[in-house]
């Protein structure tokens, strides 16, 4: 006998709709805490005014219901999957963007996808998302949905290095990222940065870097995240492009083995709204029976 949990894809659909209101209307608690931190800090007047009014906006936001952003951006929706659940009621997939749909829908939020990148064409309910499903051990189905606008998704970079470029090309690919980003990703920022891996992979890892915004678990790359961010700030752009101390809040790093003749890097650029908000769903017990000759 084999002990599952069953999830039933109406549960999904209910959790993604939600999360896609929520990540859209509440700024999460540590990048409310960045900001605020930020406005304290920055000595420039026209900065720390700008910084002044970003906190009052996202207040306002979760004290009305008002979407943060008039870009509630892509869903990009990550699915962490208990190898111990069962899903029942149809598609994984489909629960997800039917939760998108309704979400978008409900909330009043702007529909920004087209479903063909070159001849357009609203497809008028947001969807599809971009969806991340990962196996991991347990019971459980944490879902995360991170709404992301274009403003700062189009300043993001990817760059297939030469090994040789070494740690000095790592850090200078970064910081002309940044530059060439300026004041067009509404700073400031925050930076994920993913490093290692092979060409489709080491995007994902700095999409992961950027909407989880955990420091890396190596001391190494933890003094490199803090030497970046430290760089990144002295370049000066400062909120909304107004200069000052504050160009970035965060800047993460996630790590993958790579190829011996590789060293690819990714920047995945974050306005002052980067949002995401999450939820774990338990479902209920249930025992599978397996054959003889299945086990």
């Amino acid at each position: 006998m084999h002990n599952l949990s069953l999830i039933h894809l109406r549960d999904v659909t209910r959790a993604v709709k939600e999360l896609c209101i929520e990540a859209c209307t509440h700024l999460p608690g540590q990048v409310c805490s960045l900001l605020e931190k930020a406005r304290q800090e920055e000595p420039f007047p026209p900065a720390r005014e700008t910084l002044e009014l970003i906190c009052r906006n996202a207040k306002i936001a979760a004290e009305t219901g008002i979407p943060i952003c008039q870009d509630t951006g892509m869903a990009v929706v990550f699915a962490y999957l208990g190898q111990d659940v069962h899903l029942t009621g149809g598609l994984l997939e489909d629960a997800v963007n039917e939760g998108v749909r309704q979400g978008y829908t409900e909330g009043y939020l702007r529909k920004s996808v087209v479903g063909d990148p070159v001849r357009r064409g609203n497809t008028g309910d947001n969807t599809p998302a971009i969806l991340h499903i990962r196996i991991v051990p347990g019971n459980q189905l944490r879902l995360v949905v991170s709404p992301k606008g274009f403003g700062s998704e189009n300043m993001s970079r990817v760059a297939m290095l030469a090994p040789a470029q070494g740690l000095e090309g790592v850090k200078q690919f970064v910081l002309d990222a940044v530059k060439q980003a300026g004041s067009n990703p509404c700073p400031p920022m925050m930076l994920g940065v993913g490093i290692g891996g092979d060409f489709e992979q080491v995007a994902t890892l700095a999409k992961e870097a950027l909407v989880f915004s955990q420091p890396h678990p190596d001391p190494w790359y933890r003094a490199l995240e803090k030497e970046l961010l430290d760089s990144v700030n002295r370049l000066g752009i400062g909120p909304q492009g107004f200069g000052g101390q504050t160009t970035a809040l965060s800047l993460h790093i996630r790590t993958a083995p790579t190829h011996i003749a590789g060293l690819p890097v990714a920047v995945n650029v974050g306005c002052h709204v980067t949002r995401h908000a999450e939820r774990v769903l338990t479902g209920q017990p249930c025992t599978l029976a397996a054959k003889e000759g299945n086990r």
